[in-house]
């Protein structure tokens, strides 16, 4: 007899471990990605401004490398793209297309530092209208030099009161990367 009740145990185990049901298995993950490289290309016609971070070993020893190409011009437009990569693979894995696989779950944010006569715009978005940042436009005005930071984010509240305008304030989320340069309008 008990025999049978433990044989009618162990198959109503092995068969609830076996069961279809996935309501109660663990949410998947989703892992924030290894950036190793920004790089920010800014252009107007003839003129091009490239801006790099680079932190190949991560939180490592090593400082990132942040370098500006150049200045940028005093009433000018520039097309701005970025892109993101994992130098970590070989080759290099290119972020920019998991962001955009995952649109609604990332959002750029440009932070102009005061003294540095510029303003951004979006000029792309996710699949629900809302800004991405990929790409932008920058504006310049009269001479200045101050900074810009670039900041991703990974999952931002992006209907929160300001946030498909740029103001990472309420935005919440993880910090992917953040990287801030230096720039002069000549």
């Amino acid at each position: 007899m008990k025999f049978i009740k433990y044989a009618l145990l162990a198959s109503t185990l092995i068969f609830a471990s076996c069961s279809d049901d996935d309501d109660n298995a663990p949410p998947l993950v989703n892992e924030e990605e290894v950036i190793t490289t920004l790089t920010v290309t800014l252009e107007s016609g003839s003129d091009t401004v490239v801006m790099q971070f680079q932190d190949l070993d991560g939180d490592g020893p090593d400082a990132a490398t942040v370098t500006v190409s150049g200045p940028l011009s005093a009433n000018t437009s520039y097309d701005g793209s970025i892109v993101l990569l994992n130098e970590t693979e070989e080759p290099a894995e290119n972020i920019n297309e998991e962001i955009e696989e995952e649109d609604l779950a990332h959002q750029f944010f440009y932070t102009i530092g005061s003294g540095l006569n510029a303003s951004t715009e979006y000029e792309d978005e996710d699949s629900e209208g809302n800004p991405i940042g990929l790409d932008f436009t920058l504006t310049t005005t009269a001479a200045s030099s101050g900074d810009i930071t670039f900041t991703l984010r990974h999952e931002p509240v992006k209907s929160a009161e300001g946030v498909a305008d740029g103001d990472i304030t309420n935005a919440g989320g993880e910090t992917d990367i953040e990287a801030t340069f230096e720039l002069s309008i000549q």
